[in-house]
């Protein structure tokens, strides 16, 4: 949960009370990886695909689909790393500026079923692409207590995106959500325990268009999507 704790720490800066309401867990996968040597650069969509990277892969040329996961990538020790600062297709259009076709084959490391739409533009682009699930997810079997017990709340706005209980008279203003898929995993659990009436004074804030469009069918007061992929577009977003 350490992107969690970040996030929640720069809300708490701007006098907010985040409330961290986990929805899917990050597992490790062990994929059958080509050698470093026989590649020419790795190919990453997410931050979690950064951590699940070999040591060894630290060598090679890395294209990260946005800045938070470039960072993430230097932090592990990758040296050689370009970010895309915007989206998947952004990513396979990078990759057609900064890569040879003609060269080696591209590792493309993403979650289990991730990744295809973006391995079809790279091939599009006539590369050879080698698409592997480093890491899988697990949803979330119910909403976090935290959670449900933030949404049963009074009416009475504040803010929260959903460890910490609720103070007394503080309710939800707004839900950040940082996925399509935990976007889906959050409609799912909130349809399922009768919560979705709780959304009517809330706001959603919703990372990409196709988080937006997971998030657009429950009655949330409003749903804003953020301008650029990234937590600080996101950010500006809070009501």
């Amino acid at each position: 949960m350490p992107a969690a704790l970040v996030t929640a720490a720069l809300l708490t800066a701007r006098a907010y009370s985040p409330v961290i309401a986990p929805l899917l867990t990050i597992l490790p996968r062990d994929p059958v990886l080509p050698p470093p040597e026989a590649l020419q650069a790795v190919l990453v969509g997410s931050g979690n695909a950064v951590d699940h990277l070999p040591a060894a892969y630290r060598r090679l040329r890395l294209l990260a689909v946005g800045d938070a996961t470039a960072a993430r990538a230097r932090r592990a020790g990758h040296a050689e790393v370009s970010s895309a600062a915007a989206n998947a297709a952004r990513l396979a259009v990078l990759a057609g500026e900064t890569l040879d076709p003609a060269g080696k084959p591209l590792l493309l490391a993403v979650g289990e079923g991730q990744g295809t739409g973006l391995e079809a533009a790279l091939i599009a682009r006539g590369f050879h692409v080698l698409r592997r699930a480093v890491y899988t997810t697990a949803a979330a079997a119910s909403l976090p207590a935290a959670a449900r017990a933030a949404l049963a709340a009074p009416e009475e706005p504040l803010l929260r995106p959903i460890s910490r209980p609720l103070s007394e008279g503080q309710t939800l203003r707004a839900g950040l959500f940082f996925s399509a898929e935990t976007a889906r995993v959050f409609r799912t659990l909130v349809t399922a325990e009768g919560l979705t009436d709780r959304l009517g004074a809330i706001v959603a804030l919703a990372i990409s268009a196709g988080t937006a469009a997971e998030l657009r069918p429950l009655p949330w007061r409003e749903v804003r999507e953020a301008p650029h992929p990234n937590q600080e577009a996101l950010l500006a977003l809070l009501p």
